[in-house]
Order: C-alpha cells, then structure tokens, then sequence
C-alpha cells in the first residue's frame, strides 16, 4: 500500500512532503539495511544478498556436518575400543574357565586336595596381602564406575588364582563374580594405558567385565545388560550399550575359539495358561524370600567372621576346617565347587529336598570366612534346587520349577530384572519366556533392597515412582 496520501493529508502537508518518503518493498531475508539509489528510489544488491545466504547456508551446513561427525569418531572408537578389550578378556577369561575346570577335575580325581583348603587359604590371604589388594573385590569394581576410583591391575591375577585355588581345594564359589573383577580390572587398565578421560574411563571397565562374563558363560546379550544395569538399579548406562555389546561378541567368539563351550539347557515349558502362571507367581514368592536368605546369608557371615575371628589368617583356616567338616557330614562332595553337574541334575527334574540350603551354608562359610570365588553359580545352584523341590510341590514339572528358580534367584539377589529375562532366553530359548519374566518381576519386588553387592546403588524405589538411591544391604 502506498500511505503518502494518508501521511499528507493527515499532518495537512503537501505532496512534495510525502515524496520525502520513498515506497519501501519488503527485503529478503538476510538484509538489514536497504542501499537506496540517487533517485530517491530503493533497491538491493542482490548480488550481496545471495552471497550472504549461500555463505549462512554453508556455515550451517559445516556445522551439521561436524556434529554428526562427532557421532562417526564416537561410535569407531568404540567399535575398536570394545572389539580389544573384549578380546583380552575373552582370552584371560578362557583361560580361567578353563583352570578353574582343571581345577575341578583334578579335585573330583584326588579327593585327598580337600584337606589343603585350610593351607589354600593362608596362600590366599598372602596373595592378596603381598598384592596390597586386601579388601577389594567387586564392590571395588562397582565404586570405580560410581566414583572413578582405580581398580589395582594385580587384581586380576590375584583373583584368578584365589578362585582357581578355592575351587581346587573345594571351596563352594563361582566363577562369574570373580569374572567381574577380572573384566573389570582389564577395562580400566586398558582405558589408563590409552589414556581415556574421566567420563569414558567407567566405560572402558563396563566392557571388561561384560566381555569377561560374556566368554565364561556364553551369553553376550545378559553379560552386556548385565554390566550397564548391575552398576545402579533404576537406570542403564546407555552410553556404554555399544562399547559392552561390542566388547561380549569378541569375548564370546573368543571363547569358542579356544574351546570353552556356552552354558545352555534344554527345558520344556509348559502351555500357556492362567493356572499356571498363577503357580508360577507363587514360586516365584518362595524365590525372593530364598534370594533374601542367600544375601543375608552370605553379609551376615562375613560379618561375624570378621567380628569373632579378626585375624584373617586364623580365620581363613577356621573356615577351610569347617568346609572340610560339613563336607564329611553330608557324605558328599555335591556342595563343593561350583556345582554346575547339580544345577544339570535339578534341570532335569532331580533334586535332593535340603540341596539349596546346605549350598547356602557351604557358600556363605566359604566366602565368608576369606576364600574367593564369585556368587553367581551358587545362586544358580539354589535356585535351581529350591525351584526343582517347590515346584514339585505346587504341581509345576520340576525340570521347567527348577529353570524358574534358577532365574528367580539369581535377579532377586543382583536386582537385575532385564538382564534376567535375557538370560532366560539364552539359557533356556523363548518358550518359556512370559513364565520366566513373571517370576523375574515377583522376585525383584519382593526381594526389597538386599543384594549381593553392597556397593550397588538402588536409585528408584521397588514401591513406588521415588527416587530414594540407597545401597544394596
């Protein structure tokens, strides 16, 4: 619209007033001041103004590229990164399933090694007190992804041959808690020799241990849920999915390469149906009340054990004595060792009634009293036991009770219910899928805030939508 006939007639002016104000058309964007020529009329450079966009243009564009950039180099990184620490700790890991093996068979074969537990367990004491590392375990592993805090490089081979050492002489321990702290000590080392940042330093010891765990056991997709969800319940470590992930296939392939096989089991579930998912839920009870007992079982052990018994050397062999004494009162070397052929046993629908609670005992005195190991099997071997004898009882085929305890168990104990729904198809297959994940959830709610891990953080309340971030107890 042209307002010189407005502005002149309403200030009473002349026209030659208004032609004071030239028309202005709209400017592209980009422009702030319009070049006007001797005429008195307006015009633009158009020239400049293409310039100016096409170079606002580029500049975006440079930018978008630099970003996205920045997302490629993050995710080679970790991609080489992941791939070389899980190979080293596919390969230390293989090799410590296979001494700890070794050093199952030649106990089964000489059943005399017994009767060196008390003397195994000077030699541990020692090895962990020459190594200035008394006193660390996986909660060390746990507290440097909270805190940063280093975890000493001769962890690693101190735990390896303490565990190697308890399962020789028939101590009742695992292997996979130990896993942790090997993996563990081998990411963060490799992350301070390739001189890593604070912020990917946690990273690096996530993918020790899922590429560890991963080699042991054979299930890549649980190892690697396992390290981000183990860390702090109520929240994953979503920065480290492709570093952990990465690092469990290499350890994985590792392992087959050199012969360890995975751990798998076949168990057929029942059809689905409203009954026996009600049958599953009340077992499902039992296995939290069982993975309290565990937990507690264990803490409450150690503890009293230090309180009553605070030389650790007096008390490492106590504990080897004792060990020896149960194991000539059962009549049975079942409870020794990992007992993996146990857990075989109650898979198959074959389980002694009073099996998960003297594994119980035999477990919490062990690691109670010094000697080292990890938690997880023997959470399987009472699961799958208590799972095999309850389930009976409610009606359920104690082949299939007994994988239901097995995973029951083990996710009221470590409060890792993701990774304990994935364990249950890697271990297990899919069929039984919705019965495992129902039990999983009940045991998770129900088992409150005990876990093995007292360094564990549990951020969100099992109630209730509150954040309440208290430790595993």
């Amino acid at each position: 619209l042209d307002y010189t006939g407005l502005i002149a007639g309403r200030f009473g002016r002349t026209r030659r007033f208004a032609n004071q104000f030239p028309v202005r058309t709209p400017r592209p964007p980009g422009i702030s001041t319009p070049a006007v020529d001797s005429g008195g009329g307006t015009c633009y450079k158009w020239t400049e103004t293409f310039q100016k966009v096409e170079e606002l243009t580029v500049e975006r564009i440079a930018a978008r590229i630099k970003h996205m950039a920045g997302y490629v180099v993050v995710l080679a990184k970790w991609l080489v990164l992941g791939a070389l620490i899980g190979a080293v700790g596919g390969f230390v890991g293989s090799l410590f399933h296979i001494g700890v093996n070794y050093a199952t068979s030649e106990r089964l074969r000489y059943p005399w090694i017994l009767y060196l537990l008390p003397l195994a367990g000077l030699v541990i004491v020692w090895l962990y007190k020459a190594a200035g590392v008394w006193g660390k375990g996986t909660n060390a592993v746990i507290e440097s992804v909270h805190f940063g805090k280093d975890v000493p490089v001769q962890l690693v081979p101190v735990i390896f041959l303490a565990t190697v050492l308890t399962h020789l002489c028939g101590g009742s321990a695992g292997r996979e808690g130990a896993a942790l702290q090997i993996g563990g000590g081998i990411g963060h080392e490799t992350g301070k020799l390739l001189h890593l940042g604070e912020k990917d330093l946690p990273l690096a010891t996530l993918c020790g241990m899922a590429g560890v765990f991963s080699a042991l056991f054979g299930t890549p997709l649980t190892a690697t849920v396992f390290a981000l969800e183990v860390i702090s319940v109520g929240v994953l470590y979503y920065a480290g999915l492709v570093p952990c992930i990465t690092s469990a296939m290499v350890g994985y392939l590792v392992s087959l390469a050199m012969g360890v096989p995975p751990t798998r089991f076949t168990v057929t579930a029942p059809a689905l149906s409203a009954w026996t998912m009600v049958l599953v839920l009340a077992l499902g009870i039992g296995c939290a009340v069982v993975s309290i007992l565990f937990c507690q079982g264990l803490h409450r052990t150690e503890r009293l054990a230090e309180k009553y018994l605070k030389n650790p050397w007096l008390r490492a062999v106590v504990g080897g004595c004792i060990v020896i004494a149960l194991t000539k009162l059962v009549g049975t070397g079942d409870y020794n060792g990992a007992g993996m052929d146990v857990i075989e046993r109650a898979v198959a629908g074959e389980a002694s009634g009073w099996a998960w609670v003297l594994k119980l005992l035999f477990t919490a005195v062990t690691i109670g009293f010094g000697f080292k190991g990890g938690e997880v099997v023997p959470s399987f071997f009472v699961g799958a036991t208590f799972g095999c004898v309850a389930g009976s009882l409610l009606g359920l085929p104690p082949g299939f009770a007994a994988a239901v305890g097995l995973l029951a168990v083990f996710c009221g104990a470590v409060n890792c219910p993701i990774a304990s729904v994935i364990l249950s198809i890697e271990l297990f297959g899919s069929g039984g899928l919705l019965y495992f994940a129902m039990a999983c959830a009940v045991s998770y709610l129900l088992s409150g805030y005990c876990g093995l891990y007292s360094s564990q953080t549990i951020l969100y309340s099992k109630l209730r939508a509150e954040f309440i971030n208290v430790h595993a107890k």
